[in-house]
């Protein structure tokens, strides 16, 4: 049985820090986004990130794209020069997920590319915050299955992991997003910015 928490005025807070505690815990929780609904989980914790890939059943070869809470967080994982940084400024928070170069760091992130690593800060309230309390990068994935579609009515989101061998492990219902399609994916390792996926 998924185990599901519905988001109402006045229990905000306490969403988000239950997600956050979930997260910590190396769990895996569905959550609204700016896009659609999300799995999300700690993209540095080894275990959570191999669990994501398992319910999703997404091939381990295709990499994961990463939220993070501000720029700052981004230099840290990624190479940012002041040009990317000026684009990034101009795009962030917001729907376009940014390809960059990936920097070698002591705390690893998991379910990247080797070289280059796909970032985004959403533009919305609900995971901002939840972006600030865990104060790490996590996954920024759409809630489906592989190959199924991603949603914006959380009774879908539902209704594919329904039944599945292996199911989130936390649902936090933000009722019908008001947005669409995923978001624009853009490789900014070159010179020249390269649209992957509108």
């Amino acid at each position: 049985m998924l185990e599901i928490l519905k988001v109402k005025k006045n229990n905000l807070k306490e969403i988000i820090k239950i997600a956050a505690e979930f997260i910590k815990a190396g769990k895996i929780i569905v959550f609204p986004t700016d896009t659609v609904y999300g799995l999300i989980c700690d993209a540095t914790n080894k275990k959570a990130v191999a669990k994501l890939f398992r319910i999703k059943k997404r091939d381990k070869k295709k990499p994961l794209p990463i939220f993070v809470k501000d720029i700052k967080m981004a230099k840290k994982i990624a190479k940012i020069d002041k040009k990317q940084e000026k684009f990034l400024e101009s795009v962030w928070p917001g729907k376009v997920t940014a390809v960059l170069e990936r920097k070698k760091m002591k705390k690893n992130i998991y379910g990247v590319d080797k070289r280059t690593i796909a970032l985004r800060i959403p533009k919305y309230g609900l995971l901002l915050s939840l972006a600030k309390q865990l104060n790490r990068p996590f996954t920024g994935t759409s809630a489906n299955i592989s190959g199924g579609l991603a949603s914006t009515k959380i009774q879908e989101v539902v209704n594919q992991f329904k039944g599945q061998r292996y199911q989130p492990d936390l649902i936090i219902d933000g009722g019908s997003l008001n947005f669409s399609k995923p978001s624009t994916v853009v490789d900014i390792t070159n010179k020249n910015p390269k649209i992957i996926r509108k």
